[in-house]
């Protein structure tokens, strides 16, 4: 891996220099073996001709809007990111048991017009004390600088597929290495001491080929705060590890929001119980991100006599009137819920849980579509989802977002 250069971090410049091409390497590159190549969703700006007039008025139309939709969307995303964020990157294990917790600060700029848009973003890593500190002598924080790669209408289509929902302010990602996010781990946990060794002592890195790398991001409702929420599947298909990012916008905090690791796990689930109502949106996965449905739902998670675990979620499609409905029952053990379909549910502090596939190399073999999902319940009585859905292949092909009360 790549030296990360440790330095003490100045105030973040308020514009920073957007023709600044220096980057960090990621540590390691990945060919995703549940991925294929696929036609992008900016084909029709894309697909050449024979002649001019093998184009018609009606076909350069649809080609103009749609690419207007798309820089539009993009500008939208980068508007909702701009900034300066304060914040702390929580790791957690499968089981939702806290592994580590690292502070960040993360400034956000763009640069560029139209289509040549790009956001820009530079990741604060505050490093660990020194082993070599003198004793009595206060030392200023020492932060490593990471340059994450840009997002741009090439890199959004092909390599992020971004979902994004612009009124409701939430996203997901694709990745293809979990490399920013092993520098984290190894600067904020380690820093000086990280040799960049494989297998470095007491420290659980994601895999160096993870067949998933998803992030979802959900922003606040009452304050200028977002939960960006990270599955690492490890090569087999199996979740190795839960990352958060909790950030709220710079305004002279001295100290990240953190998620509370109450000891009293158990209690986890308890908010979640209990009648849900609300709305669903889905979106195709790429920057024109068209909505192919919405639809009112109605969700049920409680505990039976036995003390299994019942998700019961009715959807009534907005339009068709078509109704269906799903349940799952399950077992809960500490913080996990495994349903007997193959999903799992781990809940973290902070009113949140994480849900995936218990196994998605199963389902990709037996060819089934799977889903990822990320809830935040911020407040009693309100919260959100966000749904990132596979196809058979293992490609992000469309995201969900919900709005629920509890009823």
């Amino acid at each position: 891996m790549a030296a990360i250069r440790s330095i003490s971090l100045p105030p973040l410049p308020k514009s920073p220099n957007p023709y600044r091409t220096r980057h960090f390497p990621a540590s390691f590159s990945n060919p995703n073996p549940f991925h294929r190549s696929i036609s992008s969703f900016r084909s029709p700006k894309t697909r050449s001709t024979n002649s001019p007039s093998s184009t018609t008025v009606e076909e350069e139309n649809q080609r103009r809007t749609q690419e207007s939709m798309g820089i539009d969307a993009l500008q939208r995303f980068i508007d909702l990111n701009l900034g300066k964020w304060n914040g702390s990157f929580h790791q957690f294990d499968s089981l939702g048991n806290l592994m580590n917790k690292v502070s960040t600060k993360l400034s956000v700029s763009s640069y560029g017009e139209d289509e040549l848009v790009s956001l820009i973003q530079t990741l604060y890593i505050k490093q660990p004390p020194s082993s070599t500190s003198i004793s009595g002598y206060d030392h200023e924080p020492e932060w490593a600088e990471y340059k994450i790669k840009e997002i741009n209408m090439f890199t959004a289509d092909k390599y992020q597929q971004i979902g994004f929902f612009p009124n409701e302010r939430a996203f997901c990602l694709r990745y293809q290495t979990a490399g920013m996010l092993e520098t984290v781990l190894r600067q904020g946990v380690l820093g000086e001491d990280d040799t960049g060794e494989e297998s470095p002592k007491n420290l659980k890195l994601p895999s160096r080929w993870p067949s998933i790398v998803c992030e979802n991001c959900l922003y606040s409702q009452e304050k200028d705060m977002r939960a960006r929420a990270f599955h690492i599947m490890d090569p087999k298909g199996i979740l190795e590890m839960l990352l958060v990012f909790l950030e709220e916008r710079d305004d002279g905090l001295l100290f990240p929001p953190l998620l509370d690791d109450s000891k009293d796990n158990t209690n986890r689930i308890i908010p979640f119980l209990g009648k849900w109502k609300g709305h669903s949106m889905t979106k195709r996965s790429g920057v024109y991100g068209a909505t192919i449905a919405e639809a009112d739902t109605v969700s049920l998670l409680e505990v039976d006599a036995n003390g299994r675990i019942i998700q019961d979620i009715t959807s009534t499609s907005r339009g068709s009137n078509i109704t269906t409905n799903v349940q799952w029952k399950g077992s809960i053990s500490d913080n996990l819920v495994t349903f007997n379909g193959g999903f799992q549910l781990t809940f973290l502090p902070g009113g949140m849980y994480m849900g995936c596939p218990c196994d998605v190399a199963k389902s990709v073999a037996e060819s089934k579509s799977f889903h990822l999902e990320f809830c935040w319940l911020e407040s009693p009585g309100k919260r959100q989802r966000l749904v990132r859905t596979y196809d058979v292949e293992g490609l992000a092909v469309s995201s969900t977002y919900f709005s629920e009360t509890k009823i």
